[in-house]
């Protein structure tokens, strides 16, 4: 199962937000790329950077973003949709690795 912190199901609604508001149908392609790489994560939960012994960071492809990501047993759990750009480790605010 994945499941997102609050704080980073509100940076996925901004983000996909954002991109809509600069080019119609942007966002959606974002989101898309989001849904991806979750379904990626789920079958590969440890193909990714690690940042620490049980989180990790999966760069999307197209955009400048990182979904970081807890695994917690079988399941994962979204600690951040992050800006690659923009303070990239600001997310450490709100999560203990």
């Amino acid at each position: 199962m994945i499941r997102f912190l609050a704080i980073a199901q509100q940076e996925l609604d901004e983000a996909v937000a954002f991109h809509e508001r600069q080019v119609i149908g942007l966002g959606r392609s974002f989101l898309a790329e989001v849904l991806a790489a979750l379904e990626l994560i789920r079958r590969y939960p440890a193909a990714w950077q690690p940042i620490s012994a049980n989180t990790r960071r999966c760069r999307l492809r197209r955009f400048p973003y990182g979904l970081i990501y807890h695994e917690d047993g079988p399941d994962i759990l979204v600690v951040a949709v992050s800006h690659l750009h923009r303070r990239p480790d600001y997310w450490h605010d709100h999560w203990q690795v």
